[in-house]
């Protein structure tokens, strides 16, 4: 049992909270109860899980899992929420290779957006309309950093996910590309999302650049209220092209 919130272990734990050392390790965290055992359920079995010492788990490990306890002072030290967690779990990066991904409907290719909450909230629309794969550009935020994992809530463990440039990922999968850009060209509803195709979507601030979009087969726009805001949130855009996709092919299954 650990019980310093000096220890070595935990140190290193708290330390896959920065990216670089996510990237140098290949790891990252999944805080609390809920999101490792959506990890389980998903079959994604953690390196290691850290909990509080006495307090138990409510589900149960694989036998060639590590379980370390820690007392809830030293485990709240290493824990990015402010209220601190009964559970962490230490999971491997999951790197799917854009060759081997078949799109299960739409696919959602993210360029350069910065908020890892975003790209989190997005796995979880993806997640929860059936589709994906989710591709982002190199310069998305990390997806499995905490913002983007709890965001997720479990999707990070059960969407497809890759990194790579647009017409690689046009390449892979296959689709014809829809470009979001705010008040230009059909509105969402109008097109003919019967097959799937590939939705991109770009940053928080600047939107798609030109030259993204004019590589795109089409260019779409979410309608908004007139005098109201001028654009949404990414996310937002995002989830409400994966639900007119779905309803387009999932109608009858959409309760």
């Amino acid at each position: 049992m650990i019980t310093s919130r000096r220890n070595q272990r935990l140190r290193e734990l708290k330390r896959l909270q920065d990216r670089k050392h996510r990237r140098e390790t290949g790891l990252f965290v999944a805080e609390g109860e809920d999101l490792v055992a959506e990890a389980l359920a998903h079959g994604v079995v953690p390196r290691t899980v850290f909990s509080v010492q006495g307090a138990g788990l409510p589900f149960s490990l694989p036998a060639d899992v590590e379980h370390v306890e820690v007392t809830a002072e030293a485990l709240s030290s290493v824990s990015s929420l402010g209220s601190g967690s009964r559970v962490i779990g230490v999971f491997e990066q999951r790197r799917d290779e854009l060759t081997g991904l078949s799109p299960n409907g739409c696919a959602i290719y993210l360029h350069d957006v910065a908020d890892p909450g975003n790209v989190g909230t997005v796995l979880r629309a993806a997640h929860a309309f059936a589709a994906g794969p989710v591709v982002l550009s190199e310069r998305c935020a990390d997806p499995f950093g905490p913002k983007a994992v709890r965001a997720s809530m479990g999707a990070v463990f059960a969407v497809p996910l890759a990194r790579a440039a647009l017409d690689a990922a046009r390449s892979a999968l296959g689709l014809p590309a829809v470009a979001l850009v705010p008040g230009e060209g059909a509105a969402l509803r109008a097109l003919d999302l019967a097959e799937p195709v590939l939705f991109v979507l770009g940053s928080e601030r600047i939107g798609l650049p030109d030259e993204v979009s004019a590589r795109c087969d089409e260019v779409a726009h979410v309608p908004l209220a007139q005098g109201g805001a001028q654009s949404l949130n990414v996310a937002m855009t995002a989830t409400l092209c994966l639900y007119e996709s779905a309803v387009h092919r999932l109608s009858p299954t959409l309760d």
